[in-house]
């Protein structure tokens, strides 16, 4: 079985979070592979004009919002706060 290799971090992922809600739903597996694209700035499902956002913020040093889709259909977020020290995978609702 080949090894998987993660893309580079654009950025500090800071301390991670999860919701109670969103581990209740969302497989560490999925997790864990939402988090490696966060971090290499892939924003998964947000719009165009969200994409362009966050790309702006690695440069601005503003938040990061991801969304994505775990393997049984559930979407979840990921919020990097502006100074990095902080990101959280949530479930919409949990917003």
């Amino acid at each position: 079985m080949a090894e998987e290799v993660s893309a580079p971090s654009l950025f500090n992922l800071g301390q991670l979070f999860i919701t109670s809600n969103a581990q209740e739903q969302i497989s560490e597996t999925d997790v864990f592979r939402a988090l490696d694209r966060h971090a290499a700035g892939d924003w998964g499902e947000v719009g165009l004009e969200d994409w362009q956002l966050n790309d702006q913020a690695l440069i601005e040093g503003s938040r990061l919002l991801s969304v994505y889709w775990s393997m049984s259909r559930k979407r979840f977020w990921i919020i990097t706060e502006a100074d990095r020290s902080s990101s959280t995978v949530l479930m919409p609702e949990d917003y």
